[in-house]
């Protein structure tokens, strides 16, 4: 089979070559590009007469999936798979699987320091011991001893629990599926309405799809407590981001760490959580570290070696 790696895996090349070598021993046909395109046209012509195209977190839309005579399953570098044309997939059978799991610690640790970003206000005391400036007006607040909301416990919901419970924090959930692993770990569901007016920081961990999209609505968002911190490593969508930047800059909220927008970086100047007060923003970096970065490779090649032998892995529902 002719298999193509349609962008880079951000993994040394040489650890990238030894996966190779062993699907071109296995006598497969492996070809690999070193830069990431969003170009239908560019998408096509790589994806080619592929039979398994491997991408990561840019987008595969539909026209690129008609196009492609001999695709038979999409390896996804990523845990998400909305950026995929699954309705195309589907209609032409193409198997999609992904990588769940590979950034399941890495998110949930930047959760962690997206809130005490917030919390101490670690931009802004950057800034001024840059200007000499002293900590007058930078008293913060501990995380211990507050209540977590976590929307979302799949791995990487559960882990962010887990952390935010070793920093002494009460945790409470909603989730679509209760899960009685998190309830043994002390972590109370509830409705996401009381979520959200218990909570005293809000971390999501959804997917997103056609139920969570725009989950997280203007009302409930002023159902928070004004000295409440709002945090989202999960996928923009999910979350009325307007409203978000509108409770900022009234006061309703205290603060928010955000790591995903309504569109991948780089944001236009005008988008509303980039002008509003007491944020803490970063450009879609919680998957990407060096462990994960090589947990993901291993995953990938992985479903590879599992398809061609003919027990599919981490399959994706269209």
């Amino acid at each position: 089979m002719k298999i193509t790696l349609l962008e880079p895996l951000g993994i040394p090349a040489e650890v990238l070559a030894q996966y190779a070598s062993k699907l071109e021993a296995a006598g497969h046909t492996f070809v690999s590009y070193d830069a990431k395109t969003t170009d239908v046209a560019e998408l096509i012509a790589r994806t080619g007469d592929s039979d398994i195209a491997v991408i990561a977190n840019n987008p595969y839309p539909a026209a690129v999936v008609e196009a492609a005579p001999n695709l038979k399953m999409l390896n996804v570098a990523f845990t998400g798979i909305d950026h995929v044309a699954l309705d195309a997939c589907k209609a032409k059978d193409v198997m999609v699987c992904n990588a769940a799991g590979y950034s399941t610690q890495c998110v949930a640790e930047l959760a962690l320091g997206l809130a005490v970003g917030c919390l101490r206000f670690m931009p802004t005391c950057d800034q001024v011991v840059r200007t000499g400036g002293t900590s007058l007006g930078l008293r913060g607040r501990e995380i211990g001893g507050r209540t977590v909301g976590i929307v979302g416990t799949g791995a990487i919901g559960t882990m962010t629990a887990k952390l935010f419970q070793a920093f002494g924090a009460k945790v409470i959930a909603y989730s679509r599926t209760v899960r009685p692993e998190v309830q043994a770990m002390g972590v109370e569901y509830v409705s996401l309405e009381e979520l959200m007016e218990r909570s005293d920081i809000v971390s999501i961990h959804t997917p997103n799809n056609a139920e969570t999209k725009g989950l997280i609505s203007k009302e409930l968002i002023a159902k928070m407590k004004p000295t409440a911190i709002f945090l989202n490593t999960a996928r923009g969508a999910i979350v009325d981001n307007a409203a978000l930047a509108e409770a900022l800059n009234e006061g309703k909220i205290s603060a928010a760490g955000i790591d995903v927008f309504d569109m991948e970086p780089p944001i236009p100047a005008d988008y509303p959580l980039m002008n509003a007060k007491n944020t803490v923003l970063a450009p879609h970096v919680a998957f990407l570290t060096d462990e994960s970065m090589l947990r993901r490779a291993e995953i990938v090649f992985q479903n590879l070696d599992a398809y061609l032998a003919g027990s599919p892995e981490n399959v994706c529902k269209l």
